[in-house]
């Protein structure tokens, strides 16, 4: 998910742990998975700090696995797939024309405050988004840009006309989404944990709407920090930044299939190998991408390694602002060319991966055999840059330190292959390392310095538009091109509201995008979640959409 794109990192000293470490093997072992706080406590350990607790506000994973705990949508994705099954709503149906939709809104269902979920709720939630106010708010609302295009009044970057229309509370339990215009993202666009719903007493108890900016910074109102409510199987029980851990206790009045365990902490450890040596120690139960080289040292030592369907895409992005010579196409078939994909695949990613020649996993509807294929050739590589005149070519490659994302387990790794092959066709590569979350996302996605970069994308939904359609749908500065036959081509397959109509669209704009080549598609690698021996229920996500209220210890 663009969330999963900026998902917050910080890297912090691990106290204490050395002492922990001098213990015996067998006695690691036999700690291993236990955890903090017994059996009826999960503690997991976390990569990065959350940006705050709204959904709304948020963007990346490190924000969102608190947040699903805490809240529901609509509709979800069932445990294990990217299949969509009922949440708030028991059933939803769209018009004929696929602008009006209406959710039959699940019975004897509570707020955290105790308020009750109804069909003025839901609406309450939609037309909050809808007349979201200030640039700074607007901003902040990433999915709901992509999905909704526009607000009632756009005061930010969001130029679009706005998707949303209305939303009628036709009575308690149904509720009437009207929009205007049909959208193909839906109803699979529903399940985004940013749209889930909130108690409308307590959003108005505390400001929810309230966001200021200072510099590259905001801040959020007490909703967004203290006092997040919404319906899931976990309440919010706090954020001790002194000790960085995220407490959630188990909503005890929950509709559905209660939480195993009455507490469930987040520990933030910034460094994967910290996490990994936490999890040898007992103080966590478990952390999520765990490198591929600890896979058999993990699965040795009792954990469990839970491999994630691969439904994301890693490519080496190109920017065309810069440099005059990644204009010529040829150039940028050149490039593609140069890099071998099998054996970054083979030498750099987990056993699963497989090469891409194309922006979208081999399971969403819209990848297509007819794509241009530009396979590894060095020698044609060289041609090309000669036929362009871009033998002397020299390039800034931007990459990423302090990130382990699933779709980019070790970038710096990544990098130095890709750059060996560049540098083997007689490209000039000046490689410019940034932290994460230190300048590499504002340098790569807004301010557009770099002529490469590495990046990569999780998919949040099935649908094509989730990945190409979010890349290439509108002018970016990531990559710095404005081809309008690909734009007219991804919002015509965006309107497509039949499944067969939708993949034939997708799969035209896929074949435009590859004979563009706006960036190189490098891989498809499936990432891991690791859990200790004793922990039980936890469904691997291809969405990263791990829930927590079916998971127990013992």
């Amino acid at each position: 998910m663009l969330h999963k794109r900026v998902a917050s990192l910080r890297r912090i000293a691990l106290i204490g742990l050395a002492g922990a470490l001098a213990v015996s093997m067998s006695a690691c072992a036999s700690q291993r998975g236990s955890g903090q706080g017994g059996g009826d406590t999960l503690v997991f350990g976390a990569a990065g700090a959350p940006k705050n607790f709204d959904p709304i506000f948020n963007d990346d994973g490190e924000s969102f696995r608190p947040i699903r705990q805490m809240y529901e949508t609509l509709i979800q994705y069932k445990p294990g797939t990217a299949e969509l099954e009922p949440a708030l709503a028991t059933s939803w149906t769209p018009s004929a024309d696929a602008k009006t939709w209406t959710f039959t809104i699940r019975q004897g269902v509570k707020f955290h405050d105790g308020t009750p979920l109804d069909a003025a709720a839901v609406c309450f939630n939609f037309d909050r988004w809808y007349n979201m106010k200030g640039a700074a708010a607007q901003s902040q609302m990433i999915y709901y840009g992509d999905v909704f295009e526009g607000f009632a009044k756009n005061e930010g970057d969001t130029n679009g006309s706005p998707l949303y229309k209305s939303c009628e509370a036709k009575d308690d339990h149904t509720a009437v989404l009207n929009l205007n215009k049909a959208k193909g993202a839906l109803p699979d666009a529903f399940g985004l944990t940013s749209l889930s719903i909130s108690s409308p007493a307590a959003l108005k108890q505390y400001n929810a709407d309230t966001v200021t900016q200072s510099g590259d910074s905001f801040s959020y109102s007490a909703y967004a920090t203290d006092h997040p409510t919404g319906t899931g199987p976990y309440k919010f029980g706090g954020y001790d930044k002194s000790n960085n851990t995220i407490t959630l206790v188990r909503n005890e009045d929950y509709w559905g299939t209660k939480a195993k365990t009455a507490k469930l902490i987040f520990k933030i450890i910034g460094d994967e190998n910290a996490r990994k040596q936490e999890l040898a120690a007992g103080t966590i139960d478990g952390y999520d991408f765990p490198s591929p080289a600890d896979y058999n040292s993990l699965k040795s030592a009792g954990d469990q390694v839970l491999i994630r369907p691969a439904f994301n895409i890693l490519y080496l992005g190109i920017n065309q602002k810069n440099n005059p010579k990644l204009t010529d196409v040829r150039v940028r078939q050149a490039i593609e060319y140069a890099i071998n994909k099998s054996q970054l695949v083979k030498n750099k990613l987990p056993e699963g991966a497989y090469p891409q020649d194309q922006f979208l996993p081999k399971n969403v509807p819209g990848h297509t055999d007819a794509v241009a294929k530009f396979d590894y050739d060095p020698n044609k590589a060289k041609q090309l840059l000669a036929d362009a005149g871009a033998s002397d070519l020299s390039l800034n490659f931007y990459v990423p330190t302090e990130v382990t994302r699933p779709y980019m387990p070790n970038p710096v790794d990544l990098a130095a292959a890709i750059t060996d092959d560049l540098k083997a066709v007689g490209i000039k590569v000046n490689v410019v390392q940034e932290p994460w979350n230190g300048g590499y996302k504002d340098d790569v996605q807004k301010t557009g310095k770099q002529d490469l970069h590495l990046l990569g994308w999780t998919g949040d939904y099935a649908d094509a538009g989730n990945f190409i359609g979010t890349f290439f749908g509108r002018p970016k500065g990531e990559f710095g091109f404005n081809d309008p036959q690909i734009f007219t081509a991804l919002s015509t397959a965006d309107a497509q509201t039949t499944a067969d109509a939708k993949k034939s669209a997708y799969e035209a704009a896929s074949v435009l995008i590859s004979q563009y080549v706006p960036a190189v598609p490098l891989a498809s690698p499936p990432p891991a979640i690791v859990v200790g021996k004793n922990v039980h229920g936890l469904v691997p996500s291809p969405l990263t959409d791990e829930r927590f209220n079916t998971v127990s210890k013992g």
